[in-house]
């Protein structure tokens, strides 16, 4: 059994504790909580021990706490950051690394510049073998991973036959939880996103791929619109479509009318903190013109990192292989359970 430290109880945080709490090859070490708030109590509540940082602890004495980060880092195999972005690389360099720890680190974060926390972004679609004898990998961020179960499968099928990948990212401005971050009525663009530099990173710095980002007053997930120009003409939809039949983590949905739509249908059928864990292809606004096939999908935001962290844990702790590993985070996340009951929900009429 190994022992895994989860550094920071935030939106990601505290699904990956909760998740992994339930793995019988795990011994969750405890949490790290770095402000003295609600989220310490609740914590506790859930069966967790919580360290807090050396520096800090003075400012934690109304709470039941355990130790120190520093502590709970001395006593575990990996951890698994999830503390604000930018954070993961101070953290790597003063408590990570002095201790020879492994480390996991958010989309928060970069594998590029000075401050890069690793020299692999992981997705499990793309990379999964390469993580096998990393000491710090880096798990995309939600749309950065989204993309990946996207574009992977498309290359394997159709391969020299794609020209370019032109993607608009519509994203949420915050996640559900947050309730402390107010949701301007703006809608914002990025220059240079950071996603086209990212997916480019494991999927190949030649990928053809132009991505532009916008952010809109939500919480309710991210849509990505991207058109998939070929040399030829396109395959049929429906053959796109059945590409992705059998894919993991995607599911095919026909008469969705909005992300709120999905999020309330999760929360309906009892999924956990309402994620459905995957991208979700909107199968009614796919269209052809020529050499150029467009489509619509929306990706869970945080919930979809949550597995792929899980995934990345088994291989850097244990290699297992791909099969094995995917086997084991099946039967904690239920994913293909929620992909058959999510495409029978907005089935085609």
């Amino acid at each position: 059994m190994k022992r895994v430290f989860v550094n920071g109880y935030g939106s990601i945080g505290n699904r990956i504790a909760q998740f992994i709490k339930d793995d019988p090859q795990i011994k969750v070490v405890g949490v790290g909580k770095f402000s003295p708030d609600d989220k310490v109590n609740d914590a506790i509540a859930r069966g967790f021990d919580v360290y807090v940082p050396q520096k800090r602890i003075e400012s934690f004495k109304n709470y039941k706490i355990k130790g120190t980060i520093e502590d709970a880092i001395s006593n575990c195999d990996l951890v698994i950051d999830g503390a604000p972005g930018g954070i993961g690389y101070a953290n790597k360099k003063q408590l990570y690394e002095p201790k020879g720890v492994m480390a996991i680190y958010q989309g928060g974060e970069s594998v590029f510049g000075d401050e890069r926390v690793s020299d692999l972004l992981f997705n499990s679609r793309v990379n999964y073998k390469e993580a096998f004898g990393k000491k710090h990998v880096m798990q995309g961020s939600c749309n950065v991973t989204g993309m990946g179960r996207i574009l992977q499968p498309l290359r394997e099928k159709y391969g020299s036959r794609l020209v370019r990948f032109d993607a608009i990212l519509v994203r949420r401005w915050a996640d559900l939880e947050q309730t402390d971050k107010s949701v301007p009525d703006t809608v914002e663009w990025s220059p240079n996103p950071h996603h086209q530099d990212d997916v480019k990173f494991y999927m190949g710095k030649d990928t053809p791929l132009f991505i532009q980002a916008i952010k809109v007053p939500t919480r309710q997930m991210h849509v990505h619109m991207m058109s998939i120009r070929f040399k030829d003409m396109t395959p049929n939809p429906s053959e796109i479509l059945d590409l992705f039949k059998d894919e993991h983590g995607v599911a095919t949905l026909w008469t969705a009318k909005g992300t709120k739509q999905i999020r309330d249908a999760a929360e309906s059928m009892k999924f956990s903190f309402k994620d459905t864990n995957m991208i979700h292809i909107h199968a009614n606004m796919m269209e052809t013109i020529g050499d150029t096939i467009k489509m619509v999908y929306s990706d869970d935001q945080t919930g979809i990192v949550i597995p792929e962290n899980h995934m990345l844990m088994q291989a850097m702790l244990f290699q297992k292989s791909y099969e094995e590993s995917f086997s084991h985070t099946e039967s904690l996340f239920h994913m293909e359970e929620k992909k058959k009951a999510l495409e029978a929900f907005f089935a085609k009429k």
